[in-house]
């Protein structure tokens, strides 16, 4: 006998979760076990239903999706849950993978596509949206560049100049450097003069966001 793919909806609009229901009932080897209005709905109803996916909404009263994504996926035999949502912030994103979430979808995907991802997220094989996929790879090509320009930049800096970087980037006031390093505030303004002069920079806000990029922080 086939393996039936059990599926709980989470959304707290009752015509979403309707309309994604009639929808799936229709489709052979999926079937929607359960629904809820809510992250703390969603938890109780795993807990009765023992859903394989989860179609997860994001913003809900009371517990949002991200807070019942990492909940779900902490048990110890968590259900996959693909993200459903019209929200597609980087930030919501990546919020959502680092709490556990198979697969992100908005909610304009076509039904055919939202069957596919059901099917193959039940199988272990991640998915995405091609429109967040292509922005997190620009993301990550962006990300990389900046490491790699401020790491060339920093690489101008003497190790002293180095560590004061660091120092004004961790929020050390130049009294707090010139005590941890040893050195009188002048030549710590010095040296704070000499970054500026070299890596082009207007202001200790710059040092700090470069240091950052370099991953000294």
């Amino acid at each position: 006998m086939a393996r039936v793919i059990r599926v709980l909806l989470v959304d707290d609009d009752a015509l979403v979760r309707a309309g994604l229901s009639m929808m799936l009932d229709g489709v052979g080897g999926i079937s929607v076990v359960a629904e809820a209005a809510d992250g703390q709905a969603a938890i109780s109803a795993a807990d009765a239903h023992a859903p394989d996916v989860v179609l997860m909404d994001l913003r809900m009263p009371r517990v949002d999706g991200i807070t019942a994504t990492r909940r779900l996926r902490a048990r110890a035999r968590p259900p996959e849950v693909i993200v459903l949502t019209t929200f597609d912030t980087d930030e919501n994103v990546l919020h959502a993978l680092r709490a556990g979430a198979a697969g992100f979808l908005l909610k304009d995907t076509a039904p055919p596509q939202i069957v596919e991802a059901i099917t193959r997220v039940s199988e272990g094989d991640p998915i995405l949206s091609p429109g967040i996929t292509r922005r997190l790879m620009e993301r990550t090509v962006a990300q990389a560049g900046a490491y790699e320009r401020a790491c060339s930049a920093l690489a101008a800096l003497t190790p002293r100049e180095r560590e004061v970087a660091l120092a004004i980037a961790q929020g050390r006031t130049n009294a707090d450097i010139a005590a941890d390093l040893a050195m009188g505030i002048t030549t710590v303004k010095a040296h704070v003069s000499s970054i500026l002069t070299k890596l082009d920079l207007d202001n200790r806000t710059q040092i700090a966001l470069l240091a950052h990029d370099a991953g000294l922080t």
